[in-house]
């Protein structure tokens, strides 16, 4: 994805400029109202990262529309503009919150399954991955059913396929490539 390394070191240096200022929550509560805002809206987002919009204008625009943020937030928009990288501002959200969630010990899992969990399997797969990771765990159940059974757990960078589909795909690439190597 273009842009996430520049994000991630905005969404570091806001962090710090936030601890350091003591306005980790203010600041976290901004950053998930921009993530929500900007998600929500296809309008905005396309405006945002418009190259023939002036920043003047797109200035105008994201205080008019997040008036009501910390003046760290309304600074970080403006170091975005001022740097021609007001496109990367949902993205900073975004990584603004996952590193404030390791700040704070806590860490989002997602578990795609063919069908839905049930409350009882869902609580044991929070159980062990909050056993492997230690961190408080938010698991979103995640249905594909083009994965045909098992499961996917992605957490952080992390991912564990036992997945039918890719128990097939691992099985009819072993056959290729045997019968490849016996031709």
């Amino acid at each position: 994805m273009t842009g996430s390394r520049a994000a991630t070191r905005y969404a570091k240096a806001v962090l710090g400029y936030a601890q350091e200022q003591g306005l980790l929550a203010s600041v976290q509560s901004d950053m998930l109202k921009i993530v929500k805002v900007i998600e929500e809206n296809e309008e905005l987002k396309a405006f945002i990262e418009s190259p023939v919009i002036k920043a003047e204008l797109k200035s105008g625009v994201l205080r008019e529309i997040f008036a009501d943020l910390s003046d760290a937030s309304h600074k970080l928009m403006a170091l975005l503009l001022e740097n021609k990288r007001v496109e990367l501002l949902g993205m900073v959200a975004e990584k603004f919150t996952v590193l404030y969630d390791e700040l704070e010990g806590k860490q989002n899992a997602m578990v795609t399954t063919a069908v839905p969990l049930t409350k009882e399997l869902e609580a044991k797969v929070l159980a062990k991955v909050q056993e492997l990771t230690g961190k408080d765990i938010t698991l979103e159940n995640v249905i594909d059913e083009a994965i045909i059974g098992g499961f996917v757990l992605r957490v952080g960078d992390m991912q564990y396929d036992a997945s039918i589909a890719n128990k097939l795909n691992n099985l009819k690439r072993d056959f290729i490539n045997k019968a490849v190597v016996s031709a």
